[in-house]
C-alpha cells in the first residue's frame, strides 16, 4: 500500500510539469464533468467529498465491441468488471469489495439508467439492457455517500443517454471478432422543434469461447427528450433485451483446468445448461425549474423481467419432497415513482442547497421450479429439459425510502450532509404445498446518515474526508433457498457498514488530474456464501469484516498528441471473526471453520489499468495499448485455493475519414496479445471445486462505422 502511494505521487509530480493539450471531445473526462454524486445536487467531480469518476461516451465505444461494461470499467479504481465470457450469468461487477460473492447479477451496489433504478427493492440488479451504444456517459460512486440511494452498501452506477440533437444523425454499424463474434448496430439521433431523440438497436451473437458458450443478445434503447419551455421537460425512457438460449459453460475444477484451460465440464453439455432473459422496461421523468433556482423533479418507472434456467443438478439429489428441481423459471415485474423538491438559498451568506424526497418501488415474482428431466429419476429418459413441476410461490417485495441531503458551500470548506430512512418488506405465498407451507414474511428497516467535508486548499487542489453508515438487505435470490428446502431463509439479517474515507483531489497542470483515496469499512452481519451446488446457493451472515484500501488516478495530455490514463487499486477485505461453513453438497448444517483473518473471496487484492495512446488527427488516427492487471483472488472463503494474479495487455487502432456530410471510422484491436493463459473470474464457494472460469487468450475485433449528419 506504501509502495502504491509513492508511485503515485510520483506520476503526479511527473504529470505536473507535463505541457499538455485540451482533450477531445468525448475523451478524457476530467474537472469541469458534473454528476450526481449527491441525488438532485449536481456538483463538480473535482468538488465532491467522494470517489467519483466519470467514463466519456467515446471511452466507452471507440475501439471496443461495446457491449459489456466491463470494458470500460476497468477505467476507475475501486471497481472490479470481470467478465466471466458467459453471458448466461452476466459479468461480475463489485465496488471496493462489495458485491463480489454474487454468483449472477451485480449485488451489493445500486444501478441506474437515465435515473431509472436496474437494481430491484431487494438490491438484486442487472447490466445486460445497460445500452453503450446511445450513452454519454457513465458516472461510477464509491464509498460513504452511496447509502444516499438506499440499500447498497458499495456504490453506484449510473449510465446516462446523450441527447438528441441538434444535427440529424443517421448511424451504421458492424463488429467481427474471434470465436465467432459478430455485432450490428443502428442508431438514429435528432431534435425535431422542442423533442430531442436518441434511438438505437444492437444485434449481437458469439460461439464462445469455451464450447458450449455461445450467445445471442438483441437489444433496443431510446430517450425521447421534450422541452416544454425553457425550464420545463419531460423525457421518456425505455429499452428492451431479448437472450434466447444463452448456453452455461459453468466453472472448472482446479484439475479441469490445468488439463484444459478452455474446456468445459462434462454436465455442461449432458444437462444442456443455459439460459433465457426478457427485459422490458420504461420511464418517464419530469423537471422543472422554479423562480430563484429552486427546481422539483419527479420520476416513475414499469418494467417486466422474464427468466427461465436450466441447472445441471442429478436427478437423484432431486428425489426428495424439499428439492426445487434443477429449472428455475422467473416471471417478474416491477415499477417505482421518486419525488424530490431542491430549495437553494443562504446560509450566513453562504449558498446552500437542499433536496428532500421520497421514492417507493415494488418488485412482484412469479417463482416456478421443475425438475430437469422425464422419467424416473434412477433412469430418466431425458435430460436438460423441463419436467415436473416442483416450486410454485409469489414472491412480492415493496420499499418505501425518505431522504434529505444538503450542500453548505463556503469559501474555503464545503459541507455535504444527508439522511436516509429505508424500510423493506419481503413476503412470500406458497402455492406447492406437497413439501408443506413455506410462506412467510419478512421487513428490513434502517436510518443511514451520511457527511462529507471539502477544504479547498487552491483552485487546483481539493481535500476531503467522509463518513457514513450503509444498508443491504437480503436479495431474492440469496433468500431464495433454506439449506436442505426450497422455503425462503428469512432467518437472513440486513448487513450494515460504517464508512470512512479520506482523499485528495489535484489538477496538475492544464488537462492532468489526479485523485488518491484511502478507506475503511466494517460491515456487521454481512451475507456470505454457506453453500454453492448445481447453481443454487444459500447464505448466512458473518458477524464482522473489515475492507482497507487506497485508490489512485492519474489521466492527462502531452504535446504531440500523447495521452495517459492510469488507475490503480490495493485493497485488504477479511473476515473479522470466526464462523463455519460448508465445504460438500448437501449440507443443513455449515460444520467446517472459517479463521477470523480469511480473506473475503472473489476479491483481487490489488488491482491496475493503464492506457498509453497517440493520435494523429489530421490522419483521424488514434494508436494504443492497454493494461490490465488482476491481483489474487481467493475462490472459498477458508482460502484453500485461488486464482493468480494475471497482467494482459491490448492493442487497438482506429481511423476516421469526413466526406462531405459522412463520417466513417474503423477499428481493430487484439486482446491478450501475449496469449496470456490466466483465470478470469471465480465462482465463490462452489462446493463442487468448480471455482474457475477461464479467461480467452488471444483475440481479435475489427469494426466498421459510418454515420450521415444532416
Amino acid at each position: 500500500m506504501r509502495r502504491t502511494l509513492v508511485a503515485t505521487a510520483a506520476l503526479m509530480a511527473l504529470g505536473a510539469h507535463a505541457q499538455t493539450s485540451p482533450a477531445p471531445e468525448g475523451g478524457l473526462v476530467l474537472n469541469p464533468v458534473v454528476v450526481t454524486a449527491t441525488p438532485g445536487l449536481p456538483q463538480a467531480a473535482f468538488d465532491t467529498p467522494a470517489s467519483v469518476d466519470v467514463v466519456g461516451g467515446s471511452q466507452i465505444r471507440d475501439g471496443q465491441l461495446g457491449v459489456n461494461v466491463s470494458e470500460s470499467l476497468a477505467r476507475v479504481p475501486g471497481i472490479t468488471a470481470l467478465n466471466r465470457q458467459n453471458y448466461a450469468q452476466d459479468i461480475q461487477v463489485s465496488s471496493r469489495g462489495y458485491g463480489a460473492r454474487s454468483t449472477f447479477g451485480v449485488r451489493g451496489l445500486r444501478l441506474y439508467t437515465d435515473g431509472i433504478p436496474a437494481t430491484a427493492p431487494d438490491g438484486q440488479g442487472q447490466v445486460s439492457h445497460f445500452d453503450l451504444l446511445t450513452a454519454d456517459r457513465i458516472e461510477v460512486l464509491r464509498g460513504p455517500f452511496s447509502a444516499l440511494y438506499g440499500n447498497s452498501s458499495g456504490g453506484v452506477i449510473s449510465l446516462f443517454t446523450a441527447d438528441g440533437g441538434p444535427q440529424t444523425v443517421g448511424e451504421v454499424g458492424a463488429s467481427f471478432g474471434s470465436d465467432g463474434l459478430r455485432r450490428e448496430t443502428v442508431r438514429a439521433s435528432g431534435q425535431n422543434g422542442a423533442l430531442q431523440y436518441n434511438l438505437g438497436a444492437s444485434l449481437f451473437e458469439t460461439d464462445g469461447t469455451r464450447p458450449h458458450s455461445a450467445a445471442s443478445r438483441d437489444a433496443a434503447n431510446g430517450k425521447l427528450k421534450y422541452n416544454i419551455d425553457g425550464d420545463t421537460k419531460l423525457s421518456l425512457v425505455f429499452n428492451e433485451v431479448h437472450m434466447p438460449d444463452v448456453q452455461d459453460a459453468l466453472g472448472l475444477t482446479r484439475a479441469e483446468y490445468n488439463a484444459n484451460p478452455q474446456g468445459t465440464t462434462a454436465n455442461a453439455f449432458t444437462y444442456n445448461t443455459r439460459k433465457t432473459v426478457s427485459q422490458t422496461q420504461a420511464g418517464l421523468v419530469f423537471e422543472k425549474r422554479l423562480a430563484g433556482g429552486d427546481s422539483f423533479k419527479l420520476s416513475g418507472w414499469d418494467g417486466a423481467r422474464g427468466t427461465e434456467q436450466w441447472q445441471a443438478i442429478p436427478p437423484s439429489t432431486q428425489v426428495a419432497a424439499s428439492s426445487p428441481g434443477g429449472v428455475i423459471a422467473l416471471d417478474r415485474s416491477y415499477q417505482g415513482a421518486d419525488a424530490q423538491y431542491t430549495l437553494r438559498t443562504r446560509l450566513a451568506d453562504a449558498p446552500l442547497a437542499v433536496t428532500a424526497g421520497m421514492t417507493t418501488e415494488r418488485l412482484r415474482e412469479n417463482r416456478f421450479g421443475y425438475q430437469n428431466f422425464i422419467g424416473p429419476a434412477a433412469a430418466p429418459t431425458q435430460l436438460g429439459v423441463q419436467g415436473a413441476l416442483r416450486r410454485d410461490e409469489v414472491n412480492s417485495v415493496r420499499s418505501f425510502d425518505q431522504y434529505v441531503q444538503g450542500v453548505w458551500s463556503l469559501s474555503r470548506w464545503s459541507l455535504t450532509a444527508g439522511l436516509r430512512h429505508s424500510q423493506v418488506d419481503f413476503s412470500s405465498e406458497d402455492h406447492y404445498l406437497v413439501n408443506g407451507n413455506d410462506s412467510g414474511s419478512k421487513s428490513y428497516s434502517a436510518t443511514n446518515p451520511v457527511l462529507g467535508l471539502v477544504f479547498h486548499a487552491t483552485d487546483n487542489l481539493n481535500l476531503y474526508a467522509s463518513a457514513g453508515r450503509g444498508f443491504e438487505t437480503p436479495t431474492f435470490n440469496e433468500l431464495a433457498y433454506r439449506p436442505g428446502g426450497p422455503g425462503l431463509n428469512f432467518n437472513l439479517q440486513a448487513a450494515t457498514s460504517r464508512q470512512y474515507e479520506l482523499g485528495a483531489k489535484a489538477l496538475l497542470g492544464a488537462g492532468w488530474q489526479g485523485n488518491v483515496a484511502v478507506y475503511q469499512a466494517r460491515t456487521a452481519n454481512e451475507l456470505a456464501v454457506l453453500s454453492n451446488s448445481g447453481g443454487r446457493s444459500t447464505y448466512q451472515n458473518v458477524a464482522q469484516t473489515l475492507r482497507q484500501g487506497v485508490e489512485a488516478s492519474l489521466a492527462g495530455r502531452w504535446d504531440g498528441g500523447w495521452s495517459a490514463q492510469l488507475a490503480a487499486t490495493v485493497l485488504r477485505a477479511r473476515y473479522d471473526s470466526d464462523f463455519l461453513t460448508c465445504v460438500a453438497a448437501p449440507c443443513t448444517k455449515p460444520t467446517v471453520p472459517v479463521a477470523s483473518g480469511s480473506l473475503i473471496p472473489g476479491i483481487p487484492r490489488s488491482s491496475a489499468f493503464g492506457e498509453l495512446a497517440w493520435s494523429h488527427q489530421p490522419w483521424g488516427l488514434v494508436l494504443a495499448s492497454e493494461m490490465r492487471y488482476t491481483g489474487r483472488i481467493m475462490a472459498d472463503d477458508r482460502n484453500t485455493d485461488f486464482a493468480p494474479a494475471s497482467t494482459v495487455f491490448a492493442l487497438r487502432a482506429s481511423l476516421q475519414q469526413k466526406a462531405g456530410a459522412w463520417t466513417f471510422k474503423e477499428f481493430a484491436r487484439v486482446d491478450n496479445v501475449a496469449d496470456r493463459r490466466y483465470i478470469g473470474s471465480v465462482i465463490v464457494n462452489e462446493s463442487n471445486g468448480r471455482f474457475f472460469e477461464p479467461g480467452p487468450g488471444r483475440t481479435w475485433l475489427i469494426g466498421l462505422n459510418a454515420a450521415l449528419a444532416l
